[in-house]
């Protein structure tokens, strides 16, 4: 079975040049990837938003991602259970 690339990891938001999506075959606990062209990051979104890991965000693009992350944190996390609806 083929799946498409949004099927596969989803973009849930698309803002300041950044865009927020998941990875479908990942692990279980909520999480939100960051691209934006100088780099990626991953964020925990339960219990609460953290840094995962960072690579080649910077300082101030990390800290617009999270910022973006927690105004639209009951978004994410409602994409989130409709995806994985586990």
């Amino acid at each position: 079975m083929r799946y498409s690339l949004e099927e596969v990891s989803p973009t849930v938001l698309r803002v300041r040049g950044f865009r927020f999506y998941f990875f479908s075959r990942e692990e279980p606990r909520a999480h939100v990837h960051v691209q934006h062209a100088d780099g990626e990051a991953k964020f925990w979104i339960d219990p609460a938003v953290e840094l995962f890991a960072n690579y080649g965000l910077k300082p101030a693009q990390l800290a617009d991602a999270r910022q973006l992350i927690e105004e639209h944190v009951d978004d994410i996390r409602d994409a989130w259970n409709r995806h994985f609806p586990d």
